[in-house]
């Protein structure tokens, strides 16, 4: 596909890689829960890693909603869980779903997740942090090939190898 808007997808989703890797790097060193400076620093730093990865992630999905003509979900309390229930959506016709299973729900999660980092960070409990840890983990291993794969069934190359199940393993 030669659509140039393409270029932007693939700055948000290396984007996303790089602040959920980073993420996952900040929650594998440890960070404490304690009122030390240096803890809080890392603890700050985990969550604006984490809501700077699925803001980047989401800004993706936007832009391929776009690319496909298809119009932003409706905005509303609930906008962010709409952008992942249309993504993970095939269109009859149309085309396949964006993402799809254990990627599709690690999305979700790190969606989850972001509203911890933007409204609740001074409530933040270090060890309820595993499934987000998890799903940043999984997208940022995941996320490029499972888009590439998407843009390359749009363009007709080698859909068949790319169906629903191999959009969703990664």
């Amino acid at each position: 596909m030669s659509d140039a808007r393409w270029l932007e997808v693939d700055d948000d989703i290396r984007s996303a890689v790089k602040h959920l890797g980073n993420a996952v790097a900040i929650f594998d060193r440890g960070i404490s829960s304690d009122d030390e400076l240096s803890s809080y620093v890392g603890r700050m730093a985990f969550l604006q890693a984490m809501q700077a990865g699925y803001t980047s992630l989401e800004g993706a999905f936007e832009r391929i909603l776009e690319i496909l003509g298809e119009e932003k979900p409706t905005t509303g309390f609930d906008y962010h869980a709409q952008i992942i229930r249309r993504i993970g959506r095939a269109i009859e016709g149309e085309r396949p779903a964006i993402l799809a299973g254990e990627l599709l729900r690690a999305v979700d999660e790190a969606r989850r997740f972001r509203h911890v980092a933007r409204k609740s960070y001074d409530d933040f409990e270090i060890s309820k942090a595993g499934p987000a840890v998890a799903a940043a983990k999984r997208i940022s291993t995941g996320i490029e090939h499972v888009i590439a794969a998407f843009r390359k069934t749009l363009a007709g190359d080698g859909a068949e190898a790319n169906d629903k199940a191999d959009l969703g393993k990664f």
